[in-house]
């Protein structure tokens, strides 16, 4: 979507989350029914929101100062996104001062991100490629399996992957019939 040009006027060219420059596109924070909706940020930072790519808590750093805009778009994106990552202890700072008015609260509180955008990880290999399960992956390192006298071999394939749910740096996987727990830096897409 190309961004017009009172958005681009309003965002001075930067990204009205972070406020860096950049790939920038528009994103609508939903649901759609609330008026001025649209705002200018990264592409990389929209790529997290949609689970394009891995959600990185250290890329939203920025919050607690952003949370306070006054774009009632950024203020609800950003309580949405704190709300995310209220496990880490900065962002429950954050969260615990932020106020939103009523209205943009219920926002806020309506469009909690849907199914599949920002709620599951993505698993990719060391060359950046996604992961699913079933696929097959390759070894691009020698591995030793701890708790065992097994050691997995540079070029072993690895059939029928699984992977960990709530760790996007980790699949399963049969390596010689015993089921070992794989890093995703440590393997490549077959």
């Amino acid at each position: 979507m190309a961004i017009n040009e009172s958005l681009m006027a309003r965002s001075g060219g930067r990204c009205e989350l972070s406020g860096k420059e950049g790939e920038l596109m528009v994103y609508s924070v939903a649901p759609d029914s609330y008026s001025n909706n649209e705002i200018v940020i990264a592409k990389t930072l929209a790529d997290q929101l949609e689970g394009k790519e891995a959600f990185s808590p250290e890329d939203w750093r920025f919050l607690p100062d952003v949370m306070w805009s006054e774009i009632s778009a950024v203020q609800v994106l950003a309580w949405r996104v704190l709300n995310r990552l209220k496990g880490e202890s900065w962002a429950a700072d954050a969260l615990d001062i932020l106020y939103l008015e009523p209205e943009t609260l219920s926002w806020a509180q309506a469009g909690t991100f849907e199914e599949g955008e920002a709620a599951k990880p993505v698993h990719k290999d060391a060359n950046g490629n996604v992961l699913q399960n079933g696929d097959s992956v390759v070894l691009t390192k020698t591995l030793d399996v701890k708790g065992s006298s097994l050691s997995a071999k540079l070029g072993t394939v690895v059939k029928n992957i699984r992977l960990v749910e709530d760790n996007p740096e980790q699949i399963e996987g049969k390596v010689e019939g015993q089921l070992i727990v794989i890093l995703t830096k440590y393997l490549r897409k077959q």
